[in-house]
């Protein structure tokens, strides 16, 4: 599914504007980068699950092209982990 068939379903499911639906989607992604930005990175939507900002250490990999070993950097990912509410509806 595309962002452009989401802020349709979710118009359609609403009642409202696409207009106004694209406006509430783009309002949730910011507000979930912005709690995601902060020390602890966490949110949770009880029913549909949690986006949590992780650490992944530094290490070694190896460039599948050349065979040549590589340095990757540490960094933040974002992990999320379905609710008991979403694994259940799939």
């Amino acid at each position: 599914m595309t962002k452009a068939e989401l802020v349709e379903q979710m118009a359609k499911d609403a009642g409202i504007s696409k207009a106004a639906a694209n406006k509430a989607l783009d309002a949730f992604v910011a507000s979930v980068k912005k709690a995601l930005k902060k020390k602890d990175g966490k949110l949770t939507l009880v029913g549909f699950g949690t986006f949590s900002k992780v650490r992944r250490k530094a290490r070694k990999g190896v460039n599948p092209a050349t065979g040549e070993k590589i340095k990757i950097k540490a960094r933040n990912v974002v992990r999320f982990k379905p609710g008991k509410g979403l694994k259940d509806a799939i």
